[in-house]
């Protein structure tokens, strides 16, 4: 992909359509949403669509248009798009399929097509459209849901039926843009972040991604959206193509490709959901709530069983319910009946149920704290029924909010039990109304996170995809780690029958080890702690043929993982975890984006599951960080400086109270040519 500018498709004067049913229906929502510049429909038998005087061809058209819609059959399409880049248009949205999502014919049309285009962006081809709701531009075959707004959310998805149903969300919340990517073959994710993160119409943006094309544009344009101020949040599906490729590790059966993708988003302060609500609710807290200072919260319900799902959901998010202070505590109590136990989340009970100035107190006292946001829990009837007694709590909450500046969430617990006429109550309140506890405790996660984020280095680059790897021998693999610096034990490798004085050459005790073979403890070929020549002669002469006899080390703290992977086209992926045997039962691992440094390193290792061991668990040694943290960025400089690497796994590390020893470890390259 190239830089191409999207500022004529995002506000565009002058429209221009071509082809037939699809043109005129685009038309008709161009008029809806209010479109006040030109309209320039093209067809090569009519004299009017849709009232307008329509152009036999685009080379008739009064003027280059800013943006246009193809939406001719394929073959068309590419000649269209070569008059349209030789007459100056500001971009093409290709509505046509039978490109490269079809097979090498379809491949070869599309590159011709990306040929013809030159320098002007060419939007799909195989996609819906685009829709600017700020101008009301819709280059739009299909109804659609989107309404005239100044600012708003800007969403991109390659996905034409998802973006059709993006449009038709209902959430009190403005969506400026909708651009639908289809083939990406000209102007892909990276080109749109690029140019939403600048335009000043934008406030958040949402991605659906399946692939990122170019990683170091797509980390510059977040950190350009951060430095706005404007939230990114994406849904990621589909997996690389590559994984199968490198799965020959421990590290590979437990750590996806897609956790390259989660280390990426999680350094550039992306917002990463798993679900299209979760993508539309997640925007709708950050675009409405903004970064917030910490992550403390507090929560309200007149229900124990409401105020313990918050607790329970909470759980496994990076939020806090501080219990209250007592002072605050005390004045909370004296708003509230003497049977209701202060706690946060808080059950306020039912006791001052309807009654407005009563629940004004309770709530401005809860929210009268050191809380950084938060949450009333109210599931309104169905409109059918009498909610009149709901309302007080609502316009209380608001009042709280106000009088104390707090950020305040309308939570219902069920998505249909906060109707539309709530939602808009609420926005009127000046609070944020979201559809689901799940979705409400995400979201302030997410602004807290945003909130606390530091602008990052951009990921290091790795090579594209890989054809095929080799698993380098154990004896060439232990003196490229040596070479690189790395804690490798003395070792030999021999036949079996000279491992005794091998043995006796090292120094006893000693560790033997089958080679030739990629995991040797699942077949019994590791064997520890042989301190005498007979015991390894013995167990030598079991394994067979040759043999890798090395010192033994058995001071260690803890076993650890230390892998370093590369993943296209995201990068190198640094994992750490839980190592040795039960690596892949334990499944006790974080992983980061090189490059990293001792900071990242150290807060990875605190955040383990094995972390108390190394800190010193219950009076034992802890471990050496520092020598852990050296092993990582040795690595790191191999990894970086040797291109044919494919992966580094070391399993185990021994992590020991001084220095630390890679007892085993796995190097896989891209395969090498013979002959």
């Amino acid at each position: 992909m190239t830089e191409r500018s999207l500022d004529r498709l995002l506000a565009p004067r002058s429209l221009a359509f071509v082809g037939g049913r699809p043109a005129e229906v685009a038309i008709g929502q161009c008029r809806a949403l209010g479109f006040e510049g030109d309209l320039w429909p093209v067809h090569p038998t009519r004299d009017e669509v849709c009232g307008l005087q329509a152009f036999p061809s685009v080379d008739d058209l009064p003027g280059a248009p800013d943006a246009v819609l193809v939406a001719v059959n394929r073959t068309a399409t590419v000649d269209v798009v070569a008059r349209l880049s030789a007459m100056g248009a500001g971009a093409a949205v290709c509505y046509a399929s039978g490109f490269a999502e079809v097979g090498e014919e379809g491949a070869a049309l599309q590159d011709e097509l990306v040929g013809v285009a030159g320098d002007m962006p060419v939007i799909g081809p195989n996609c819906y459209g685009t829709i600017s709701a700020t101008v009301g531009a819709a280059l739009w075959p299909d109804q659609q849901g989107l309404a005239r707004t100044g600012s708003g959310i800007a969403l991109v998805t390659q996905s034409g039926n998802i973006g059709l149903n993006l449009t038709m969300q209902s959430r009190p919340m403005p969506i400026a843009h909708l651009l639908t990517l289809g083939n990406q073959a000209s102007i892909g994710i990276e080109d749109c972040v690029e140019a939403l993160a600048t335009e000043p119409s934008v406030t958040a943006i949402g991605l659906h991604v399946e692939a990122l094309h170019d990683v170091r544009r797509f980390s510059a344009a977040c950190l350009v959206a951060s430095e706005r101020g404007i939230p990114v949040v994406v849904l990621k599906t589909g997996t690389s193509a590559s994984g199968a490729e490198i799965a020959v590790s421990h590290t590979g059966s437990i750590v996806g490709s897609d956790s390259a993708y989660g280390a990426l988003f999680d350094r550039l302060g992306v917002h990463r959901v798993e679900s299209v609500p979760g993508l539309l609710d997640t925007l709708l807290v950050l675009d409405s709530v903004g970064p917030l200072p910490g992550n403390r919260l507090v929560s309200m319900s007149c229900s124990g069983g409401e105020a313990s799902v918050v607790a329970d959901r909470a759980e496994s998010l990076d939020v806090e319910f501080p219990d209250f202070e007592a002072d605050q505590a005390q004045r909370i109590g004296a708003t509230l009946s003497e049977f209701v136990s202060i706690s946060n989340p808080l059950d306020y009970h039912t006791f001052i149920w309807g009654d407005e100035e009563r629940l004004v107190d309770c709530f401005t006292a809860v929210l009268d704290g050191p809380s950084d946001a938060a949450m009333l829990v109210l599931d309104f009837p169905r409109e059918d029924l009498d909610d009149s007694s709901w309302w007080p709590t609502l316009r209380a909450f608001g009042a709280a909010s106000r009088a104390t500046g707090t950020t305040g969430l309308v939570v219902g617990t069920m998505a249909e039990n906060i109707p539309t006429s709530v939602e808009a109550a609420s926005v009127e309140q000046g609070l944020v109304p979201v559809r689901g506890v799940d979705a409400a405790l995400l979201g302030l996660e997410a602004a807290a996170r945003w909130g606390s984020h530091v602008a990052p280095c951009i990921p290091e680059p790795v090579r594209g995809t890989i054809e095929g790897v080799e698993v380098l021998p154990g004896c060439e693999a232990g003196h490229l780690l040596a070479a690189a610096g790395l804690p490798v034990p003395v070792g030999e490798e021999v036949e079996a029958a000279g491992a005794a004085e091998a043995a006796e050459r090292i120094g006893f005790p000693v560790v033997v080890k089958v080679t030739g073979i990629v995991h040797k403890s699942d077949v019994g070929g590791v064997v520890l702690d042989l301190r005498d020549a007979d015991a390894v002669a013995a167990v030598a002469g079991r394994l067979g043929g040759r043999v890798l006899v090395e010192e033994y080390v058995g001071d260690s703290v803890a076993e650890l993982l230390v892998d370093i992977r590369r993943e296209p086209p995201v990068g190198w992926l640094l994992t750490l975890g839980a190592g040795g045997s039960l690596v892949e039962v334990v499944r006790d691992t974080t992983s980061l984006l090189l490059p990293v440094d001792a900071d990242d390193v150290r807060r990875a290792l605190v955040g383990l599951g094995v972390g108390p061991l190394l800190s010193g668990h219950r009076g034992r040694p802890a471990a050496d960080i520092d020598a852990i943290i050296t092993v990582v960025e040795r690595l790191q400089r191999l990894v970086l400086e040797k291109p044919e690497l494919v992966e580094v796994e070391v399993n185990p590390l021994l992590a020991r109270p001084s220095g630390a020893v890679v007892a085993d470890a796995l190097v896989t390259i891209e395969r090498r040519r013979h002959g």
